[in-house]
């Protein structure tokens, strides 16, 4: 009886694995194709937008070419959304659904492109099912409106393996695609400024295109600076690009409201409280407040020694493990368009952000942990000395392996669990932002939001509530001032209403001529 082939046998556990990865990721985001829009940004990108709901047409589409609507240009991501509108409707479970299955078609691809790249299934498989159960991922898979964040990353992965064709016959006819994809992915969302960068990386590991067979320095890494630059001049036109239009749409904080000191010790914050809901994803919340000035110094001195920590120990293991640095600076590189130094929004961080970046830090526990519990194997060189073979492999002795497997199959369970859970507060609005009042401190959109959800329902008293917490934590707040305002005029308390009027003015924010032809026929202006 003749034996399987080896290739074979690969070949079905690769197919084996890829089906696995599909049914966890379906089984822990399945709730998903429930929920309902939410009244953050939704309203700006599909339910409230006559493109959107208007289709595919030409006209439609011309429109996403030109349109800088949300402070963002992603033509691409505006025609995917459009794809899923029917007959000027909005149904939110085809549009989660369209999000679900490109969350898949990203961890089937991420799985794949890890192999080709390390020839390593089950490490691969293991960095693959984090990134597709993490909780910290729910917010890119259940917000509609972080559509550009699955299919930016669709299209990062894409290039990438373009590039890892091309690093293998080098040629115009397999770089063109690498600039196509590229491209493309910055058409979805601009946070792929970094890649350039990291493809740098993957040339160090694992494609060791910049080192010899014994892991020294190759001559030559100008070569692989420069074959970048045409990736990097489209950065540099997407980076200018997205500056024009979060300034034109007023999405940029100004320096006198956040200062660069802020916005610093904010940034080396955020770097290590990552690291942390990676490790204990808990309260999670769709906005996270800035902290301005007020961080503890304490906390900002033991994140800073963190980083510089673990900056200097990877570095220094770039040898021997030269996936530790990879993966740590993967991290470090691709949160920089989002860290907030250059501050577009009201949130200190946001779980979305690390939909991409927090592939190194998976990478670096994958590779990392075998090899720090493997034998490092060496040979003699030719005096004797030992000397570190061209494989960074670290084979794990077998005592360790099925405590290991079983750790690993417990950490993905916790994970998709929690990844459940947390689909669940992005049910509707209410459990959203109810959800994020709970576990974040003096939330001033988090209670407007809130607030402009439940006066839907007639729950007037509670809208109020909402509206003063929101101003009680930000009294320069105008949005909460107008909706204040139309809520006390529900109630028949027009005085107060025509008072909330007036500081919206003041405020600059411009009542709608409904409501002030209402709350005239009501009662005069009193302050007029």
């Amino acid at each position: 009886m003749s034996k399987v082939p080896v290739s074979f046998r690969k070949q079905h556990m690769v197919v084996l694995v890829c089906v696995l990865l599909a049914a966890v990721t379906m089984a822990a985001y399945w709730p998903v194709r429930h929920c309902d829009f939410v009244n953050y940004d939704d309203n700006l990108y599909v339910t409230g937008n006559p493109h959107v709901l208007g289709g595919l047409s030409m006209e439609n589409v011309k429109w996403t070419f030109t349109a800088l609507d949300t402070a963002n240009w992603h033509p691409l991501t505006w025609i995917s959304l459009m794809a899923d509108a029917r007959d000027g409707e909005a149904d939110a479970e085809r549009f989660h659904t369209t999000n679900l299955l490109l969350h898949l078609a990203n961890v089937l691809l991420l799985f794949l492109l890890l192999r080709r790249l390390s020839r390593s299934t089950w490490k691969s498989a293991f960095v693959t099912a984090l990134f597709a159960v993490h909780p910290l991922h729910v917010e890119s898979v259940a917000w509609v409106s972080e559509r550009k964040d699955v299919l930016s990353t669709l299209f990062w992965l894409l290039t990438t393996w373009a590039y890892v064709r091309y690093t293998e016959k080098q040629g115009f006819a397999r770089y063109a695609p690498v600039m196509v994809l590229f491209a493309l992915g910055l058409m979805c969302k601009p946070m792929l400024v970094t890649l350039p960068i990291t493809l740098l990386l993957l040339d160090f590991w694992p494609l060791r295109r910049l080192q010899t067979a014994d892991n020294r320095q190759r001559k030559g890494l100008g070569k692989q600076i420069a074959e970048k630059i045409p990736l990097l001049a489209l950065s540099i036109v997407s980076s200018a690009v997205t500056f024009y239009a979060q300034r034109g749409g007023s999405a940029m904080e100004t320096v006198s409201k956040i200062p660069i000191t802020a916005r610093i010790s904010n940034a080396i914050v955020s770097y290590a409280l990552y690291l942390w809901k990676m490790a204990w994803p808990a309260k999670l919340a769709v906005l996270y407040p800035h902290p301005g000035p007020t961080l503890p110094q304490w906390l900002i001195a033991v994140s800073a020694a963190l980083l510089v920590c673990v900056t200097t120990l990877a570095i220094m293991a770039r040898r021997r493990r030269p996936y530790l640095m990879v993966g740590w600076l993967w991290y470090m590189i691709t949160l920089v368009p989002v860290i907030g130094i250059i501050q577009v929004g009201e949130q200190s961080m946001a779980d979305r952000y690390t939909y991409i970046p927090l592939i190194g830090i998976f990478v670096m526990i994958a590779w990392g942990v075998p090899g720090l519990l493997g034998k490092e194997e060496r040979k003699k060189g030719r005096k004797g000395a030992p000397v570190t073979l061209t494989s960074t492999e670290h084979p794990t002795p077998k005592t360790f392996l099925v405590p290991m497997v079983i750790l690993a199959i417990a950490a993905i369970a916790v994970l998709a669990w929690r990844t459940w859970v947390q689909i669940g507060y992005w049910q509707d609005s209410v459990a959203l932002f109810g959800h994020a009042i709970e576990v974040t401190e003096r939330n001033p959109t988090a209670y407007y939001n809130l607030g402009r959800t439940v006066v839907e329902t007639g729950q007037y008293d509670e809208s109020i509530r909402c509206y003063r917490k929101a101003i009680e934590y930000s009294p320069d707040f105008a949005n909460a001032h107008g909706g204040l305002a139309v809520v006390l005029f529900l109630t028949g308390d027009y005085a107060g209403a025509w008072k909330e009027v007036h500081t919206f003015e003041a405020l600059g924010g411009t009542p709608h001529p409904g409501l002030i032809h209402d709350l005239s026929e009501a009662m005069p202006d009193p302050g007029r």
